[in-house]
């Protein structure tokens, strides 16, 4: 400590004295540490040298060890001003390796770093006397680890995102433990709990107390059988004395007597809180006076290597003459990787590597064009909302997971007339007279109860006051789409083969998705027809799923990949690619890099979504991405809310409420943020440039060139409802006469899935 408030007093002597010489009022100060002090005219080292340095930095913080072109590179000591101190390995400013990261509070953290997070194995001490030893993930216990409360209690099995998930065994002090099954922290599945006297309770819990089927036993034998609830109208059991058979049971026990004696002590000890992850610390940027420019002012960089947001915004846009040449001697290795040229948006750099900036598209304005009255769609649109109105709304018995088999029937599909006057079950409304029909409603009220989305929020969606939004131009499949107004849903009409292809396999998408929660296959919340009555009694029927780029993040590019080639890139011109452009396979020039824990669920999950797939005869599905660069925030891409923005042509557009790139952090970094991040959803990763070889074959997937972005990345598998029918057998026998067989989309299911995972296991990698 004593040395450290030595470093603090000296460096700040270094800061004054610095400042003093820029404005010209420079005064001698009779102090021993004063003629200690010299003005930093350093010799010069060539570009990547590393040496040895000792760093006063204007702020006060303090360095000492390896350093490269103005970062600390290799092994060195980092101290903070605060009290805090980082020991280990570093690589261009970011702690990478082994390290040791200390708090004043007296918490201490001793193992691997990646990218500035503690990531790998390592053993964090906190101030309370608490420790752990285990597998960390971007700062969060994340796979098996031991943690040793102070009070005595102890912990050994999975952790996932900061807390006890999967199996594991918890001990309490005084000899009573819990093996079995964890989520979110809390004893929830199936466990056996022991106490110290002989006693066992084994069967289900949830939120830490035996909830369903259960039985619980005595040293004597004796037993309690039966069905478990904190709520004694709920419970239901039958208890059997030591001795006798089970023919001879009683009532005679009380099982509440488990819940307020048994289990009064058997209390889980809560996570710590930590004031600041060693991520959040800034490093203070160093310029020798040599190096530097006199226009140049230093920056603060994170240790993860991010620039802090609050400075050098206005420079953020800049590109450098040897970053625009960069760019443009490389424009014509591919057709596509041009591309990036036309874009006028923002600029980004990633500060760890040396490649050329690449530039994204902004994005101020909601996508689609708002259907108002006279819209040739207005009607329809009214007839939708009230469709959907009176089905939400419509009383009925609380959904069971567990559905019947008629549920499924594809004939389960009710009629219900809308005249403009109203009916008995209808209200009055001012479109023309409509009928509505409902395909197996209770599976998709039930799908709506599994995928977490509450009935009055649903409905406020679609059927508020805010009109949707129709997408500018329809698919390729002739279908339109419509957007709601706070982007939650997106609305697709369908063909009829379509509607029989998703009520054929319904029953399986319903097992399938709830057997596998982090399912990537889309999500479907219902299905529905409206029949116009006039001489052309024409119907729509269309599907209402989940929009996956609902965000707060502006989605800055985004992907349609399917593995083929035939086809598979933009025929949009250069200058009207913009952020809502969907991109396709022979466009991409990245690899999406994903933490190790999360790229092994993403295999794991492509294989059994793909699985499924193939069983249902499915194929011409795709995997659609969408990117937010993490650092274009720098360069002011988010809009605060309620601003409006001005686009080039003088006019203003209705804008998008943003995250700052502070809210980003603490939502990535707070493990209550990290709640609303699951696989393909919110997920923080890293992207690394590709660029394809000029030497005239089509190159699926690029070479990989070392430039490496942050990003927050999305991902689904859409457009399921494609079966092998007739049609694609001939369309892929047409097509092979003419082209490469393995170059169309349009192949048997399972040569489909095989090919789609092969090119997507290339796209997506382990972030090393």
């Amino acid at each position: 400590m004593k040395a450290w408030e030595a470093t603090v007093r000296k460096t700040q002597a270094v800061a004054k004295k610095r400042a003093n010489t820029i404005f010209g009022t420079y005064a001698a100060a009779p102090n021993v540490e004063e003629e200690m002090i010299e003005d930093y005219e350093e010799e010069e080292h060539p570009s990547g040298e590393v040496y040895q340095a000792e760093r006063f930095l204007p702020n006060g913080d303090y360095y000492t060890g390896y350093w490269a072109d103005n970062f600390p590179h290799g092994t060195g000591k980092y101290w903070w001003t605060d009290g805090c101190m980082y020991v280990g390995e570093w690589f261009r400013g970011k702690t990478m390796g082994k390290g040791t990261f200390s708090w004043p509070s007296g918490a201490m953290y001793e193992g691997n770093f990646k990218s500035g997070f503690m990531d790998g194995e390592g053993t964090y001490s906190s101030s309370n006397g608490d420790t752990y030893r285990g597998s960390w993930m971007m700062n969060f216990k994340h796979g098996r680890g031991i943690k040793e409360y102070a009070n005595g209690d102890c912990y050994e099995g999975e952790w996932c995102r900061g807390l006890q998930e999967g199996q594991g065994k918890y001990q309490w002090k005084n000899g009573n433990y819990y093996v079995g099954e964890w989520k979110n922290g809390i004893i929830c599945g199936k466990g056996k709990l022991c106490w110290t006297n002989g006693n066992v309770y084994e069967g289900n819990w949830e939120d830490g107390l035996p909830k369903g089927n259960g039985t619980f036993k005595w040293p004597d034998g004796s037993l309690y059988s039966g069905n478990w609830s904190k709520d004694p109208k709920d419970q239901n059991g039958t208890y059997y004395p030591a001795g006798s058979t089970l023919l001879d049971g009683n009532l005679e026990w009380d099982p509440q007597e488990v819940y307020n004696v048994d289990l009064k002590d058997c209390k889980v000890c809560p996570s710590e809180k930590v004031s600041i992850l060693p991520s959040n610390k800034k490093l203070a940027m160093w310029r020798s006076t040599k190096a530097s420019d006199s226009s140049t002012r230093p920056r603060r960089m994170s240790v993860d290597g991010r620039i802090d947001a609050g400075i050098d915004k206005e420079f953020a846009r800049i590109p450098t003459p040897d970053a625009a040449a960069g760019r443009h001697s490389s424009a014509g290795t591919s057709d596509r990787n041009g591309m990036d040229e036309s874009f006028a948006g923002l600029q980004i750099e990633d500060v760890s590597t040396r490649g050329s900036p690449i530039r994204i598209p902004k994005v101020v304005k909601k996508q689609g064009e708002t259907i108002s009255k006279g819209h040739k769609n207005y009607e329809l649109m009214l007839n939708l909302q009230l469709g959907i109105r009176h089905s939400v709304g419509k009383p009925g018995p609380p959904p069971s997971l567990d559905l019947k088999p008629s549920a499924f029937d594809p004939k389960e599909k009710y009629w219900t007339r809308f005249p403009p006057e109203g009916s008995k079950n209808t209200p009055p409304h001012p479109s023309c007279e409509f009928r509505w029909k409902d395909y197996c409603p209770k599976v998709f009220r039930t799908l709506r109860l599994l995928f977490k989305v509450d009935p009055a929020d649903y409905m406020l969606s679609i059927c508020g006051n805010d009109a949707l939004r129709e997408l500018c131009s329809p698919g390729k499949s002739g279908s339109f789409f419509y957007l709601t107004n706070d982007d939650r849903y997106m609305i697709k009409t369908m063909k009829k083969a379509e509607v029989k292809v998703l009520l054929r396999m319904l029953n399986a998408y319903y097992n399938h998705v709830r057997a596998f929660e982090n399912t990537l296959v889309i999500k479907y919340f219902g299905l529905h027809c409206v029949r116009l009555n006039g001489p052309a009694q024409k119907k729509v029927r269309f599907i209402i799923m989940g929009n996956l780029f609902c965000t707060d993040y502006t989605i800055h590019r985004r992907y349609d990949l399917k593995g083929s080639t035939f086809g598979r890139i933009t025929d949009k011109p250069e200058s009207e690619i913009d952020a809502n452009t969907t991109l396709k396979d022979l466009d991409l020039d990245f690899i999406f890099r994903l933490q190790k824990n999360w790229f092994q669920e993403f295999r794991r999950q492509v294989d059994r979504d793909c699985e499924f797939l193939e069983q249902e005869r499915i194929m011409d599905y795709s995997l659609l991405v969408g990117l937010h660069f993490r650092e274009a925030t720098n360069s002011c891409d988010h809009t605060p809310p309620g601003c409006v923005t001005p686009t080039d042509n003088g006019g203003a557009e209705e804008s998008l409420p943003r995250l700052s790139r502070a809210d980003m952090d603490q939502l990535l970094l707070d493990p209550a943020g990290w709640a609303s991040i699951r696989l393909g959803v919110n997920m923080p990763a890293k992207v690394e440039r590709t660029e394809r070889k000029n030497d005239g074959e089509i190159q699926l997937v690029g070479e990989p060139t070392g430039e490496y972005y942050d990003v927050i990345i999305f991902f689904s598998i859409i457009d399921i409802l494609q079966d092998y029918d007739i049609s694609k057998k001939l369309e892929h026998a047409y097509k092979s006469i003419q082209y490469d067989p393995t170059s169309i989309s349009a192949v048997d299911p399972k040569q489909y899935s095989r090919r789609f995972r092969d090119y997507i296991f290339k796209v997506f990698a382990e972030d090393i």
